[in-house]
């Protein structure tokens, strides 16, 4: 591992505390009028998901931890559990859907997406900001029922339900926001 002082820090970064993987969301360097500087830090445990308040002394020494990230596709569900094939080494990994998160809601057979590893464990996944999915079920749109900005739930083919306009049928394909899980338009 490589150590990195606090003044280092920087948003996003991983860092490995006291046998914990964590994340720096947020860093703030302070210099009182009176004492020594010292870092407040807001830092999101990467397994729990947990967020803690932190700080350290300007110049303490922690260790940066390596988080890598692969390219997967996913190619089936096993039971529970996601297949991923690593797209370099063609290994196929089974992957708990506790560990993907609400990446779940956006991953279909065969799509691509970046699981962040540390060491050989799944702590992560990247996903592209917007996904297109087909919608699976949905009532119709009532004619004469045309407000400006009605919207109506679909449920789409991962179990997703998104607020979608009236106008929008089943089987039509829609690209969705994996940030919000909003609808942003047809595909």
């Amino acid at each position: 591992m490589a150590t990195i002082t606090t003044n280092d820090l920087k948003n996003g970064m991983a860092l490995e505390i006291e046998g914990g993987l964590f994340q720096v969301v947020d860093f703030q360097h302070v210099k009182p009028g009176k004492g020594h500087a010292f870092v407040r830090t807001t830092l999101k445990n990467a397994r729990t998901g947990a967020v803690i308040d932190r700080t350290f002394r300007a110049g303490e020494k922690v260790e940066r931890a390596s988080i890598d990230k692969r390219d997967m596709q996913f190619l089936y569900r096993d039971g529970t559990d996601y297949v991923f094939m690593d797209n370099e080494s063609y290994d196929q990994i089974h992957v708990a859907p506790e560990v993907l998160g609400d990446a779940v809601n956006y991953i279909i057979e065969n799509s691509s997406a970046v699981l962040l590893m540390f060491g050989t464990e799944i702590v992560g996944t990247d996903l592209s900001a917007a996904v297109e999915l087909t919608i699976a079920e949905t009532e119709p749109g009532v004619q004469g029922d045309r407000v400006s900005g009605g919207t109506k739930p679909a449920t789409l083919e991962t179990g997703l339900v998104v607020q979608v306009p009236l106008f929008v049928n089943p089987g039509e394909r829609v690209k969705v926001d994996t940030r919000t899980g909003a609808y942003l338009s047809r595909a």
